[in-house]
């Protein structure tokens, strides 16, 4: 399997949660800081394309309440949304878990073991 990329921001406590996972499982993974990286902009529209805005926007969050109208009603369009994920990054979802063709948003154990754990 391609090696795991993981997409998030270290204080989140889902992504706490994912890298512990994958800790315990032996998953080696490189860890992508957005608060210290940024996002890339090809590789958000392309989650976007695979898995939906609403699969990877992260409307509940601090950050999106806090947009003016405009920047809101310009992030539910997904050409759009994207230039506010790269300015504003901690609206995407977290974690996201990349492995060559393989999106995961979110942790959710049951699709993590079953995507990245060998049998």
């Amino acid at each position: 399997m391609t090696k795991l990329s993981l997409y998030g921001i270290p204080n989140c406590d889902t992504v706490k949660k994912a890298r512990r996972w994958l800790d315990a499982n032996g998953v080696e993974y490189d860890f992508h800081d957005y608060k210290k990286e940024g996002a890339d902009e090809q590789r958000l529209a392309g989650w976007i394309a695979d898995k939906g805005l609403d699969a990877v926007l992260n409307t509940r969050g601090t950050t999106y309440r806090k947009l003016p109208d405009a920047d809101k009603a310009a992030a539910a369009d997904s050409h759009t949304a994207v230039a506010l994920l790269v300015q504003h990054p901690s609206m995407i979802k977290r974690p996201v878990a990349e492995a060559g063709h393989t999106v995961l948003v979110g942790f959710k154990e049951d699709e993590w073991s079953a995507a990245f754990l060998q049998a």
